[in-house]
């Protein structure tokens, strides 16, 4: 499943089968593994977010996510939350991805994970512009333990952009 395919759901406590929110965006740790989802918020100034932690998501699916309880719903400190999926200064999307000895392979437009795996990054989308995604598709980039997310860029091992795959990755879709 693409991370980008959770922005914008429906969020349901399965107690009260009560609508919480929709998914504004994807909290990640900074060993690549997804820590849980941000909730739209109505304080536009605030210093905090509303969250839900992975461990509190019951399920989800292509219409919503389900959540335990309300009381599943935290304020977390912005400036705690190490990386984000599609908003603030430590976003994934839309970053470029180059390897170690230099080379621009293109940049993040998604995120894969596996649902049977759990939280577990997978692979990266990359986009290689809009003309080229139109001519040749999007190519997705297998996750290594050797990718790193730095202030401005993904650094990946050399001989990377051999290894992006053709197509976007269907697996567990």
């Amino acid at each position: 499943m693409r991370l980008q395919e959770l922005i914008g759901l429906s969020v349901f406590d399965v107690e009260e089968g009560k609508q919480i929110g929709k998914v504004l965006d994807v909290l990640l740790s900074s060993d690549w593994k997804i820590e849980g989802i941000e909730l739209e918020s109505k304080g536009l100034f605030s210093s905090s977010i509303k969250a839900v932690l992975w461990e509190d998501i019951v399920a989800y699916g292509e219409d919503a996510v389900m959540i335990r309880n309300q009381q599943a719903v935290r304020k977390m400190e912005a400036e705690n939350i190490q990386l984000t999926f599609v908003l603030g200064n430590s976003k994934l999307r839309e970053l470029p991805v180059l390897t170690s000895d230099g080379v621009m392979i293109g940049h993040v437009s998604d995120v894969y994970f596996d649902q049977e795996l759990g939280n577990t990054i997978v692979g990266l989308e990359i986009s290689d512009g809009f003309i080229s995604d139109l001519m040749e598709g999007r190519k997705w980039l297998p996750f290594t333990s050797e990718m790193t997310k730095g202030e401005s860029a993904i650094i990946v091992p050399p001989l990377s952009e051999e290894r992006l795959e053709k197509g976007i990755y269907t697996a567990n879709e």
